[in-house]
């Protein structure tokens, strides 16, 4: 580590050594001219200062590697993780970053540290940590990143500076979608409770549908894929008292129309189905799925400039969360 703080470069490691920059990279690239008492001095010098050899061949004349670091924290095949790491690539590569990303291969703190450690490796400036489970956020509230980090876990909390998509705005938009075509007794299909975006959905779900006055049925817990929202959606749609459904994804919503077509309950005319995220499949459901849309694009840009402006010493707040937008379709 350099004395300001940042990652020791290749500059660092020769003014430790008492060599130029030009001996620390033919050292790194193992050049047969370099007397072995020099080599030893420099391999000692990037012991000394944790040095990164593989950050070489990027910057040897600065300590900036220009790139970004994704931490993925189980689950990124989902449409809300994948579609977040996209929208961070996207934006990092506007910005005149390179990103790399790294897979936990479990949401177990070894696991998580380790795919950290290959970030490190990589010389990363920063780090987008995307953590949906609350398991992962406390694990990572543990670690040292010894770099400006930013985390997305979609729901929003004291610290993010309004890097979030408002999900229970969202949820909210979706019941009143439901309250307003005269719902009065609606079921909300549950995503998994460690997720950050279905506990915010459920709980705006409630506040919108109670303070309406209406009645509200909360289901168990799905774990977001069509076959959990099939199996639970037969449960709901045998209740014929319940004439709509908040699915707290689109996967789960498909599943639904599948229990309603078994059941021979017509949707929308015996019961109508909004799901959440507005997934590109949804458009083609059976009927079209009204659904509610995350803005990815403005949350990968946001979070993006937020660790741009940590890189460069300041920092950037936005006053309110990314805003969700109501897809009205024929489900509902």
């Amino acid at each position: 580590m350099s004395e300001t703080g940042r990652p020791a470069g290749v500059r660092e490691v020769a003014a430790a050594a008492g060599v130029s920059r030009q001996t620390v990279s033919r050292v790194l690239n193992d050049h047969p001219s370099i007397r072995p008492e020099t080599r030893a001095r420099v391999l000692e010098a990037m012991s000394q200062l944790d040095f990164r050899p593989n950050r070489a061949a990027r910057a040897l004349t600065t300590a900036r590697s220009g790139t970004i670091g994704v931490l993925a924290a189980g689950a990124s095949s989902l449409f809300g993780p994948a579609s977040s790491i996209d929208a961070v690539e996207n934006a990092a590569r506007d910005a005149g970053y390179t990103v790399t990303v790294a897979h936990a291969a479990s949401l177990e703190p070894a696991d998580l540290e380790a795919a950290l450690d290959h970030l490190r490796a990589q010389a990363v400036e920063g780090v987008v940590v995307i953590a949906p489970q609350q398991r992962v956020q406390d694990a990572m509230a543990q670690f040292s990143l010894s770099v400006p980090s930013v985390t997305l876990h979609g729901a929003g909390g004291s610290a993010d500076e309004g890097v979030f998509v408002d999900q229970v705005l969202g949820a909210r938009l979706a019941a009143r979608h439901l309250l307003d075509a005269g719902h009065r007794r609606i079921a909300h299909l549950s995503g998994p409770g460690d997720w950050s975006e279905a506990r915010a959905r459920r709980d705006g779900f409630l506040a919108e549908v109670e303070a309406a006055g209406a009645d509200a049925v909360v289901s168990r817990e799905g774990d977001w894929t069509a076959a959990s929202g099939a199996a639970i959606g037969a449960e709901l749609v045998a209740d014929a008292t319940i004439t709509a459904v908040f699915a707290s994804n689109d996967q789960m919503a498909l599943g639904v129309l599948h229990a309603a077509r078994s059941a021979g309950r017509a949707v929308p005319d015996d019961l109508a189905v909004v799901g959440f995220d507005d997934i590109p499949e949804a458009a083609f459901f059976a009927p079209p799925l009204t659904t509610v849309r995350q803005e990815f694009d403005e949350l990968g840009r946001r979070c993006v400039a937020r660790l741009v402006a940590l890189l460069e010493g300041g920092d950037l707040a936005f006053e309110e969360p990314v805003a969700p937008v109501l897809v009205v379709r024929a489900s509902a």
